[in-house]
């Protein structure tokens, strides 16, 4: 039987990306993301569920967020694939 390893979120960034550099010169991001679901209740309420998500970043995406050549900052609304 086959399996699938995968992820998409949509949310926004909780506080700005930090970023690790390694002796080798390698470098990794972390961040916080927010999503959210807004419902309706048994009493016609609004309900507003947040999930929180740490995302951890390695890599050309690293080094591109690192030097500036992507900018994210807190509240921004990101875009995240993987397994």
């Amino acid at each position: 039987m086959a399996s699938l390893n995968k992820v998409i979120l949509i949310g926004r960034l909780g506080k700005d990306p930090e970023v690790t550099t390694f002796e080798n010169g390698n470098k990794k991001v972390s961040v916080t993301m927010a999503t959210s679901e807004r419902y309706r209740d048994r009493d016609s309420n609004w309900v507003e569920q947040t999930d929180w998500h740490n995302i951890v970043v390695w890599g050309n995406l690293a080094n591109d967020i690192a030097d500036g050549r992507r900018n994210y900052a807190k509240g921004d609304l990101m875009y995240v694939e993987g397994k």
